[in-house]
């Protein structure tokens, strides 16, 4: 088993991304909020632009799940081969990449990014928001197969919480494969129960490093909205 895959089983990914316009939007703050996520004893890092990945790759020893969101099409999760290979170049050790079946503007598709990112030494996560998806994403030759798109594409209602009905389906599916559950994963007791579905590891995002959303839970509780 690739070592990556091995030491992140069982743990927690941490993603720290910020949207452009945020206060938080700042590559030495993304890798600010990755140090201190991974000395809170986060497996690996999740984050999104090449100025990020090399920032954060710079500050943290564990792995880095890289990608580069570009586009305002169906298909805006590292995009292309090009995009993959400069997540690999600014660092990334595994590469995250949209593993839906919808259109990519160069007319490509998950599967022919696949062996270039391994060519260069690195893994690929594929983002799926189905049960194909993954099953597509397995055959393609991914690496680990997260639920990441799960509620944002057609396939799927979006889930309040994270969609452990897809999560239980992939695992059962794909016995052999490492699924990694992503989305909307906002409190420990949800981060357990994933867990307890079978997953091999749970990213957590917005819930750790997304200040601005975690204030307006706690405001709307405070207000009583």
């Amino acid at each position: 088993m690739n070592p990556i895959i091995e030491a992140i089983k069982g743990r927690l990914i941490v993603s720290c991304q910020a949207y452009p316009g945020e206060p938080l939007r700042h590559p030495e703050t993304m890798a600010q909020m990755a140090l201190a996520a991974e000395r809170a004893g986060a497996a690996a890092i999740r984050c999104q632009g090449i100025a990020d990945i090399a920032a954060i790759k710079g500050q943290v020893e564990v792995p880095v799940i890289g990608l580069w969101k570009e586009g305002h099409g169906d298909v805006y999760i590292t995009p292309s081969i090009r995009h993959a290979r400069a997540c690999v170049h600014a660092g990334a050790d595994v590469v995250a990449i949209d593993a839906t079946a919808a259109t990519r503007f160069d007319g490509t598709d998950f599967a022919d990014s696949v062996a270039p990112v391994h060519d260069l030494g690195a893994l690929v996560m594929a983002d799926c928001g189905s049960l194909e998806d993954a099953l597509r994403a397995r055959d393609a030759g991914a690496d680990l197969v997260g639920t990441t798109l799960a509620g944002y594409t057609p396939a799927r209602p979006k889930t309040d919480g994270p969609d452990f009905e897809l999560l239980a389906q992939i695992v059962e599916a794909l016995p052999d494969t490492p699924v990694i559950c992503e989305g909307r994963i906002h409190t420990p007791e949800q981060a357990r129960k994933v867990m307890e579905t079978g997953a091999w590891a749970a990213v957590v995002g917005t819930a750790i490093t997304h200040p601005t959303t975690i204030t307006s839970w706690f405001r709307e509780a405070v207000e009583g909205k």
